[in-house]
């Protein structure tokens, strides 16, 4: 899958993700949830993150059940790690990634940086199997995209341009969205990889009966021309 398209092709590779390293990435806290965590309720979220290497840092990221109702789960940012990667305008990002079955999950990949900067490679929610939500959440621009090789448990891959003057999507090889708003000539950002769970205001939350949930992270590159 890495390498896909012309401009991986031309560029060079300046990340390649490690979710094992310490060097690379911060578990359990992100400057994206108030006051770093562990809670978002806010943001309708049930998270209350962990740095527990079981929940991230084998590229499975997991969410299990709280008494308190909450639940531990899964993050990984290079926010704040001593090496620090930023993203930034004209890179390509790749990522192959396994979608959860649980009602509930809330698994997605993200930038953040100083409270905004933020593009959604993906965000997925089971209850809508065959749809992804690709977001510039920086200039605006949206797309629910839908294809039946979207579902749950379903491999995916993940290809997008960080232009500034349009972010483009590609899933599975074909071009998804490419929003034309980009994110500006001196954009930067953070990686933020997790899996979260929803409280039930948009999405429904997790079965009673469902005491864990979990998705996949196999490979994650970023090239840079």
């Amino acid at each position: 899958m890495c390498g896909s398209s012309d401009t991986a092709d031309d560029g060079r590779p300046v990340f390649t993700a490690d979710f094992s390293s310490e060097d690379q990435w911060v578990a359990g806290h992100s400057w994206a949830y108030p006051g770093g965590g562990p809670t978002n309720p806010g943001d309708n979220k049930l998270d209350y993150l962990t740095p527990d290497p079981a929940y991230s840092r084998s590229g499975v990221f997991r969410a299990t059940r709280r008494p308190q109702g909450t639940w531990y789960t899964g993050l990984l940012t290079t926010e704040g790690s001593p090496d620090g990667f930023l993203l930034r305008t004209g890179d390509v990002l790749e990522a192959r990634v396994r979608l959860p079955h649980e009602q509930g999950a809330w698994p997605a990949i993200w930038t953040w940086l100083d409270g905004g900067n933020e593009i959604d490679v993906f965000e997925y929610h089971p209850d809508n199997p065959d749809l992804l939500e690709l977001s510039n959440h920086v200039n605006g621009g949206q797309r629910y995209y839908r294809d039946r090789a979207i579902r749950p448990g379903a491999w995916v891959d993940f290809e997008v341009h960080l232009g500034a003057r349009s972010v483009d999507w590609h899933i599975n090889g074909t071009r998804a969205f490419a929003d034309r708003r980009g994110v500006g000539r001196d954009w930067r950002a953070h990686l933020i990889v997790n899996l979260s769970v929803c409280a039930g205001r948009y999405h429904p939350g997790p079965d009673p009966a469902t005491k864990e949930m979990s998705y996949e992270v196999a490979e994650l590159l970023v090239y840079r021309p």
